[in-house]
């Protein structure tokens, strides 16, 4: 228990202190927040990118002055879209370097410090925990996620990649066909099995039914996932306009279209998995604004064994 203790607190220090290798002074944080901000003020592939991801929160986003919190949040720009759609909205992150001149900017009203296994809030203190891209970067997401679901008053959202085997029945038989005869064999074709960050953090991706059982053993009434294909983005990108007489831009765009298609017909897992746990059950206009946006709605029955 020590050692894993020892090893938790040294992989959140490599991780707060990761901004600080990559810009060490305050103005080359500076310099590289305004570069994004602006980026984000244009019609480019970058924004275009990022949007596949901030649209599915617009269901939510309906009701205005609700509450959120994002965790992971090192630039504040989650923050700072759910600002925009008239929310209230704190950023936090382990470091909050880049925060403390987001809020500097106007780029975000409000930030904080987290550790997201240890949130130091209130139950049911936010209507809503957004969890963009950043619970693959935790060494404990489950314990996350648990504070996550805690400090949350309606639900919590979590934007990942899924893991690809659970949804290929096909590529799963194959694998344990594979593993009968050798385990080895798995890896060679399983790149990915086992893949860690130089920081030295373990890649969690997530799964509709691990989301799922999450949410049952908790007596949780409802799940929501979109299938979303938004992992395209290359250096230089912030520099590529959104037009299809652009090459680079076409390329991308075909490349998500034929992805989408396949996604839709199940021949392949989306990229990424847009999962909401609900806390209580939501309004008609809500489930109805979800279905409208391609969000799968789960319904999880109650434990029979508990009043």
């Amino acid at each position: 228990m020590e050692v894993q203790q020892m090893f938790n607190k040294e992989s959140y220090e490599r991780h707060q202190g990761w901004y600080n290798l990559q810009f060490p002074t305050e103005q080359s944080k500076l310099d590289y927040l305004k570069k994004n901000t602006d980026a984000l003020q244009k019609n480019n592939l970058s924004l275009w990118l990022q949007n596949i991801f901030f649209i599915c929160l617009n269901p939510l986003l309906k009701n205005i002055d609700q509450t959120w919190l994002t965790i992971g949040d090192a630039y504040g720009f989650d923050a700072q879209y759910i600002l925009e759609k008239n929310n209230h909205a704190t950023a936090s992150d382990l470091n909050t370097d880049f925060l403390k001149i987001a809020q500097k900017e106007g780029v975000i009203d409000s930030f904080s410090s987290q550790n997201a296994e240890q949130l130091s809030y209130d139950d049911d203190q936010f209507d809503y925990l957004l969890c963009k891209e950043a619970y693959h970067h935790f060494p404990r997401p489950y314990a996350a996620v648990y504070e996550m679901i805690r400090v949350a008053k309606k639900g919590i959202v979590v934007m990942e990649p899924q893991d690809p085997v659970s949804k290929m029945a096909g590529l799963l038989f194959f694998l344990n066909i594979l593993s009968a005869v050798k385990n080895n064999f798995t890896n060679l074709l399983w790149k990915n099995r086992f893949s860690y960050e130089p920081v030295g953090n373990f890649v969690y991706k997530i799964s509709e039914r691990e989301i799922e059982k999450f949410a049952a053993g908790l007596n949780l009434p409802l799940v929501a996932f979109k299938k979303i294909n938004p992992n395209f983005y290359f250096k230089g990108a912030d520099e590529v306009e959104c037009t299809l007489r652009n090459p680079k831009f076409l390329k991308v765009y075909l490349k998500k279209k034929l992805l989408d298609v396949l996604v839709k017909v199940r021949l392949i897992p989306s990229q990424v998995l847009s999962a909401i746990v609900f806390k209580e059950t939501p309004d008609e206009m809500l489930l109805v604004e979800l279905e409208n946006s391609d969000y799968q709605l789960v319904y999880i029955p109650k434990n029979p064994y508990l009043t």
